[in-house]
């Protein structure tokens, strides 16, 4: 994908008037090129899809998503006002828009959760907001015909988590094949896609939703079952640092956030938390055998540690939230346990 001049295009949507207007790339991210814009002391954010994604495999993916990105914004932001970027301008053609800068009191959760950091308030608000999204948008058949994008949330979720992990991880492949194909037919609620710590600004008393470029109608599970997995990983990680205190918080969270989910949604689904216990399981595995393997998890038999429990619990999940994390636990070292 060619490089574009910023400068150029911006001053030509009329988005930036002053001679010293500068555009800044952001880091993080491998699905975008995303930017800073301040223009004297105006300041805000343009993102472009990217046709191939900034990771070791290749991985090609439709620039539509971008596309798909604003109207989660646009939906989620009629609900929730203050959750999600405001969107300032569109270009569809070439495949950017640009968003407000969110800026003051906010900070990205994943460098807090990496740090050992584990705010409780935010994991009740991060479960809290994405259950009054799926409740608000089940069965909404106008989100359906909007988000109607099951072949995005397969180049981008199904095709390099589930599919790329049955592949290589071959005792697994008839359960991650089977779950690959009911989460790709299941049709029920707004799905953001990417719902993890390093997409969640928090802040006191806020918390902000980005990236929302997987946006798919269809099971909510996944979300929470994204956000959960991140959890555990982050645990893992503690443990391997020799953080014992740091790795039951971040179990701590996945509890908190479980449960104001599931307060905020209501009792709309008795299948979901099976469903959603199967999911961690599968994202467990995919982030160290997928296409985007998490960087963090460098201690020695960490990712072996992942696979064996996966490998242990996936042929017949447990049967909660609550047990899974109970298994984790005890999963983890011994030594660093507390």
């Amino acid at each position: 994908m060619a490089e574009l001049d910023w400068i150029s295009e911006l001053r030509a949507a009329g988005l930036i008037s002053t001679p010293a207007a500068r555009v800044v790339p952001l880091p993080g991210g491998v699905s975008s090129e995303i930017c800073l814009v301040e223009d004297g002391p105006r300041r805000f954010v343009v993102k472009r899809a990217l046709d191939r994604l900034k990771v070791k495999d290749e991985w090609l993916a439709d620039r539509s998503r971008n596309q798909s990105e604003q109207e989660y914004f646009a939906y989620v932001g009629r609900l929730l006002p203050g959750v999600v970027p405001r969107v300032l301008h569109s270009e569809p053609a070439a495949g950017w828009f640009a968003m407000e800068y969110i800026d003051g009191g906010v900070r990205n959760w994943k460098a807090d959760l990496l740090a050992g950091r584990a705010d409780r308030s935010a994991a009740a608000r991060a479960g809290d907001i994405l259950g009054r999204i799926h409740g608000a948008s089940w069965g909404d058949p106008a989100a359906a015909a909007r988000f109607a994008t099951v072949e995005n949330f397969t180049q981008l979720r199904i095709a390099p988590y589930l599919l790329q992990s049955a592949e290589r991880v071959p005792a697994l492949r008839a359960e991650l094949l089977a779950e690959a194909a009911r989460l790709g037919a299941t049709r029920l609620a707004l799905v953001h896609g990417d719902y993890s710590p390093k997409n969640l600004l928090v802040g006191e008393n806020r918390l902000v939703i980005l990236d929302a470029e997987v946006a798919w109608f269809g099971d909510p599970a996944f979300d929470m079952g994204f956000l959960l997995t991140h959890f555990q990983l982050k645990a893992l990680y503690h443990a391997g640092a020799k953080k014992p205190a740091a790795s039951a918080a971040m179990l701590g969270l996945a509890e908190v956030a479980w449960s104001a989910y599931g307060a905020a949604l209501g009792p709309r689904d008795p299948g979901l938390q099976a469903r959603t216990v199967r999911l961690v399981l599968c994202l467990m595995l995919a982030r160290v055998h997928g296409k985007s393997p998490v960087e963090y998890l460098t201690a020695p038999g960490a990712r072996e540690t992942v696979s064996r429990f996966v490998h242990r619990h996936l042929p017949s999940p447990p049967a909660s939230v609550a047990a899974l994390v109970g298994l984790w636990r005890e999963s983890l070292p011994s030594s660093t346990r507390s």
